[in-house]
């Protein structure tokens, strides 16, 4: 089993797109089974992978020692279970800071290795409590980075603030190549993976889908296809 967490100090840099899709091509391109992980009080991955409200609040899981099967979901996708997230999270940071138990999302996470190939952890923003606890449970960080001299310099204090200690990818998210802000940036980096800025990328939050399961021939879909392979390999390492 391996861990992915799509992490980003920013929020706006497309973190929920990478995390919803790349679940849906370890589901369904790699035959995985996959859980995603939905760890923002936003919920917003939840909302787009299922209608069914949590069976106990998210936050149970780490405070009352529920198990974290207690609280999966079947999704509409084939090898997709979801562990949504509600309201209860905005709490999370204190009541990891009270609990004082530096690897309890690397635990439960363990729990779990039996069941599931691939876990995608979709994370909120900022370092937190959550986020460390996050960075040291994952085997991968995925960080989207929307070309911009503010989201660079985010990502540069993710890279400094982990030290070494995991594995990052950056991903050039949201991309307009017509921009010469953005074509500059994707020249300095260009092995970096690039989703690009598309209609139907936007369109996921009508469909309430992942890209590939409507539009899997899209430039869209082939960049989330393209940028699981890079997870992928990277993971095989």
């Amino acid at each position: 089993m391996a861990t992915i967490a799509i992490y980003s100090l920013k929020g706006g840099v497309g973190k929920t797109t990478l995390a919803v899709n790349l679940a849906w091509c370890a589901a369904s391109l790699s035959a995985r089974r996959t859980l995603l992980w939905d760890l923002d009080p936003q919920a917003a991955s939840s909302f787009l992978l299922s209608d069914k409200p949590s069976k106990k609040p998210a936050q149970d899981v780490f405070s009352k020692d529920v198990e974290p099967d207690k609280l999966i979901n079947k999704t509409g996708i084939e090898r997709l279970d979801l562990i949504a997230a509600d309201a209860s999270l905005r709490g999370l940071d204190l009541l990891f800071h009270e609990l004082d138990k530096k690897k309890r999302l690397q635990k439960l996470l363990t729990g779990l290795r039996k069941s599931y190939d691939r876990i995608l952890l979709d994370c909120p923003p900022g370092l937190t409590e959550t986020s460390d606890q996050v960075m040291r449970a994952a085997d991968l960080i995925v960080v989207p980075v929307i070309p911009s001299p503010l989201s660079e310099r985010a990502y540069a204090e993710v890279v400094k603030h982990l030290g070494g200690k995991a594995e990052v990818l950056p991903v050039h998210s949201m991309v307009d190549r017509r921009r010469r802000l953005h074509a500059d940036a994707l020249a300095r980096h260009p092995d970096w993976p690039v989703v690009p800025m598309a209609s139907v990328v936007e369109s996921m939050a009508v469909r309430r889908a992942p890209v590939g399961s409507f539009a899997g021939r899209s430039a869209g879909g082939q960049a989330f296809a393209q940028l699981w392979q890079a997870v992928e390999r990277r993971l095989a390492k």
